[in-house]
């Protein structure tokens, strides 16, 4: 897969070249210049990282150099300035610019003003605003910002205004405005230019905490977690543990009407996981949760679902898991491997087919991920342990979780036979080996005219929002609280 741009001076073409979702990536450049003066001629592009060994991104040039954001022996990432032509595949002859810091991850960098840079961090999950010399990589200002997450950010570099917005889990979209020219004692003089009000919504009745937990192997793992101030730990409330675990995509907090609903109205507590497989802690975090070792990833969200039994958020009869697409094989590997600690799950077009995902649409570019189960041995074998589809067994005395699948029929991503092969699987055990005592529901909810997710209308959000939280209320005896 390549992608291709020029640079904001217009100099270079810069082209990226990835595989498939291989969180590594090559940089090959055409220095325009050189054919300013000429009506045609070959384009021929020059490499400048083609080793395949880490992740590089060119977010500024500056005549012959570049300023590049990379994990290069760096797992939190870096910003180096490199000379265009062989100088980039030899780190000897880079300039470091903003180190590694090996506490949070440096997670993008884009040029303002001038001679300034704004660099972003996530700080165990939280997101950090910083403004830096773009020469000296020197901090200038921190922007100041609710615990939470920056979900937006308008800035270039022939421009001193700036507009930028942040979220949390108790906190809608914040927009906020700042000029460099306007700054005073040097301070960035922040306004507020719009907040969403949610009627009838207290956020001051409300609480989120960050708690840390131990993994089966030790590892410390963040959770978020999120619950009325007056929250009675009694084991008796009902509760939803979220999370993802993979692609290098961080799990952070944000806000949601459908979370809104469930704390506000049926009294509910939402925590969301930080497992291993995502890219909270740079791209060793991400290693750890991928390959041949899947495995951590579901080990560290029991971790955290056995952390709310523990601390008497929830008992297991209260506990819902809920996990979409890579989170959907999540919570399928995870509700047959600890049945005895889940109320209910809530799979959304998960990936339950392991040894045939590369099989159907853009799953071949998942195969840097989870492996080649047919053309490699040990990949196969290592699948084929978790692969939910093919490990669905009735434990002695143990029910089966509520289960409550949602895939659609136009998704060209998690294709509908991951749930359709799942679910008819299901039926076929519990029939077979639980028909005596299991009582908990399982269903698929089948969405027509619908895909992955991505620009589906409203209507249908709602519907589908509605059903899981008529689902969740049920199994979970949550009572309604007006």
């Amino acid at each position: 897969m390549n992608a291709g741009n020029v640079s904001e001076d217009g100099r270079y073409l810069l082209i990226n070249v990835f595989n498939g979702c291989d969180p590594v990536n090559k940089i090959y450049y055409y220095d325009l210049e050189s054919v300013k003066n000429k009506i045609s001629g070959k384009l021929e592009l020059k490499p400048f990282f083609d080793k395949v060994d880490a992740k590089y991104d060119i977010i500024d040039t500056d005549g012959d150099t570049a300023l590049v954001l990379t994990n290069h022996e760096a797992p939190f990432f870096k910003i180096v300035r490199v000379k265009f032509g062989p100088d980039g595949n030899d780190p000897s002859k880079w300039e470091v610019v903003i180190p590694e810091d090996p506490k949070r991850k440096l997670y993008f960098a884009l040029p303002v003003d001038g001679n300034k840079l704004f660099t972003g961090y996530w700080e165990d999950c939280c997101s950090k605003l910083y403004v830096n010399d773009i020469k000296t990589g020197k901090v200038l200002h921190r922007v100041p910002l609710e615990i939470g997450s920056l979900s937006g950010l308008s800035c270039d570099k022939k421009r001193s205004e700036v507009f930028f917005s942040s979220e949390s889990f108790l906190t809608p979209t914040v927009i906020y405005r700042f000029d460099f020219k306007e700054i005073k004692n040097d301070q960035l003089n922040i306004e507020e230019i719009r907040r969403v009000q949610i009627k009838d919504f207290d956020p001051s009745k409300f609480k989120i905490q960050q708690v840390f937990t131990k993994s089966k192997d030790g590892t410390k793992i963040p959770m978020f977690i999120v619950h009325r101030a007056n929250i009675k730990l009694d084991g008796q409330n009902a509760t939803i543990l979220e999370g993802y675990g993979g692609f290098n995509i961080p799990s952070v907090p944000y806000f949601s009407i459908s979370h809104l609903l469930f704390l506000n109205n049926l009294n509910g507590v939402i925590a969301s996981a930080n497992i291993r497989g995502g890219s909270e802690y740079g791209e060793k975090w991400h290693e750890n949760g991928m390959l041949h070792k899947k495995q951590n990833v579901f080990d560290d969200f029991v971790a955290c679902a056995e952390y709310l039994i523990n601390n008497k958020f929830a008992s297991p009869q209260k506990l819902a898991i809920h996990g979409g697409s890579n989170g959907g094989l999540l919570v399928g590997a995870v509700s047959q491997q600890r049945p005895d600690i889940i109320g209910a799950v809530i799979n959304q077009v998960g990936l339950m087919d392991m040894l045939r995902f590369h099989k159907f649409t853009v799953g071949s570019a998942w195969i840097p991920e989870y492996g080649n189960p047919e053309k490699n041995k040990d990949d196969f074998e290592c699948i084929y342990k978790y692969s939910p589809l093919h490990n669905i067994r009735i434990k002695s005395g143990v029910e089966w979780p509520a289960t409550l699948l949602m895939t659609a029929d136009h998704d060209d991503r998690a294709v509908c036979s991951h749930s359709l092969k799942y679910i008819a699987q299901l039926y076929h055990v519990v029939r077979k080996e639980a028909s005596e005592f299991q009582k908990k529901p399982l269903i698929c909810r089948i969405e027509v005219n619908a895909g992955h997710g991505i620009g589906k209308p409203t209507t249908k959000i709602i519907d589908e929002f509605t059903d899981i939280l008529s689902f969740v209320s049920q199994v979970l005896d949550a009572k309604y609280h007006n």
